[in-house]
């Protein structure tokens, strides 16, 4: 799941190496992102479990192997977290304390951190990322059905 989500992001059949998403606008994350550590995620395919440096910036969850990112860096994978439903503890579901679950409406997974003070900062920085990149409905948008033309 997390190769498509890439590959919707970058808007390819494939991953590539810049991380542009689908508008073609990039996202710098090797500079001043929103969050950044260390999390241990759960493979897509393979179920077992790696340690990761993970950066959070402009509705992206990004994570590479390393912790030195760079313009050169080469992301293992994003998420768009704007796709994302929730974000919340899942400890009692993995047994394993400090977990968590994002879901998206096709999938949901699954990271660890280190302590629970990360765990809840993730859990937060992610839910505002989420509230922040979803779309809204606009003024605009708001259909108002009792002002329709030919009412009076």
């Amino acid at each position: 799941m997390a190769a498509s989500l890439w590959r919707a992001v970058m808007g390819t059949g494939a991953a590539s190496t810049d991380a542009t998403d689908s508008a073609g606008v990039g996202v710098e994350f090797w500079r001043a992102p929103e969050r950044v550590g260390w999390l241990t995620k759960q493979g897509e395919y393979i179920k077992t479990w790696r340690r990761r440096w993970f950066v959070l910036k402009q509705g992206r969850l990004f994570w590479f192997k390393e912790s030195t990112v760079t313009r050169a860096s080469v992301p293992r994978g994003v998420i768009p977290v704007a796709s994302c439903l929730t974000v919340k503890g899942a400890e009692d579901v993995l047994n394993r304390p400090y977990a968590f679950e994002l879901s998206t409406p096709r999938e949901t997974m699954y990271f660890i951190a280190d302590t629970e003070k990360e765990k809840e900062e993730w859990i937060n920085s992610i839910g505002r990322s989420i509230v922040q990149h979803s779309r809204s409905v606009t003024d605009a948008e708001v259909v108002d059905y009792d002002s329709r033309p030919g009412d009076k």
